[in-house]
């Protein structure tokens, strides 16, 4: 994501901070998905735009609190809670004092101040990449609806979980099997849920192998289809999940803006290969296009 589209996202939140307003308000405002915004701001801010937002408004409520211009009942509707006591267990989480005691004098309260995007000097170690054309691509899969907000959960656990269950109730291996040993690779994707701005699927599941009409059949299975496209294609080095997490953190803030490079609506991929090379976790295949694509 360009640094001024960025920029541009967080000068309308500034602007309307007091509005009832989300990412996918933020999104709107410089022309692109509510998914697309959220990874990318997410990855790139380190925090959700819907944290950002929400840690502004308290900031702004425990120095308004502070200078003693407004009640605790107005302040908490004037920032976007629906009753004193929603934003009093909100403000005590962020400032570590309640909004009565941020009146009083010697109130320990926190300041977060408004984002701005600079240019700083970066880079000097190794990021490898490949370039990688892939035709149109079917994929058998299994797939579940996820809230955007999971791709920046703490706890890391709703993706991983379905892999779990997954493998525990064997859902993915019918179709693997109709695959020869030695290309039985698994893949993860990723894709928008059509008609919504605040979900994505996460699909578990296999290359159309061109025998799975009585599973699809069945309904227990999907198929998904890719358009041709180009993807920028990392190798996730690591014991666990956690190294896609760093794959893509690096995909946003190293290699979009050193190679002109975007990532396009298309879906993304984890590639587990059922041979794999040693050390690597699995390869992160993102689909992208040179210049800016929403």
């Amino acid at each position: 994501m360009a640094t001024e589209f960025l920029q541009q996202a967080i000068n309308f939140m500034e602007e309307h901070i007091l509005e009832d307003i989300g990412y996918v308000d933020a999104a709107k405002a410089v022309g692109m998905s509510g998914y697309s915004f959220h990874r990318v701001f997410s990855f790139t801010v380190g925090m959700t735009a819907n944290e950002y937002i929400r840690s502004r408004r308290l900031s702004l409520a425990g120095q308004e609190l502070r200078d003693g211009g407004i009640s605790v009942l107005d302040a908490a509707l004037k920032y976007g809670y629906e009753s004193p006591e929603s934003f009093t267990k909100a403000f005590a989480k962020f400032h570590g004092s309640t909004p009565r005691q941020a009146k009083g004098a010697g109130a320990t309260l926190r300041l977060f101040e408004p984002l701005m995007i600079k240019i700083t000097i970066g880079g000097g170690s190794m990021l490898e990449y490949r370039i990688e054309h892939r035709e149109s691509m079917r994929f058998v899969v299994v797939k579940r609806a996820f809230d955007n907000e999971t791709l920046m959960d703490a706890q890391g656990h709703s993706i991983p979980e379905f892999w779990d269950e997954c493998r525990e109730k064997g859902m993915i291996e019918p179709a693997r099997e109709l695959h020869p040993e030695g290309k039985r690779d698994l893949y993860g994707l990723c894709r928008p849920v059509k008609k919504s701005e605040t979900e994505f699927y996460y699909g578990i599941g296999v290359r159309d192998s061109g025998r799975i009409g009585e599973l699809t059949k069945a309904g227990e299975y999907d198929i998904w289809e890719t358009e041709s496209a180009d993807y920028a294609v990392f190798k996730c080095k690591g014991p666990d999940g956690g190294c896609i997490g760093e794959a893509w953190d690096r995909f946003f803030k190293e290699f979009c803006p050193q190679t002109g490079y975007t990532q396009t609506g298309q879906p993304d991929f984890e590639l587990y290969y059922e041979q794999g090379e040693p050390g690597v976790f699995c390869e992160l295949w993102v689909p992208v296009r040179k210049g800016w694509d929403s």
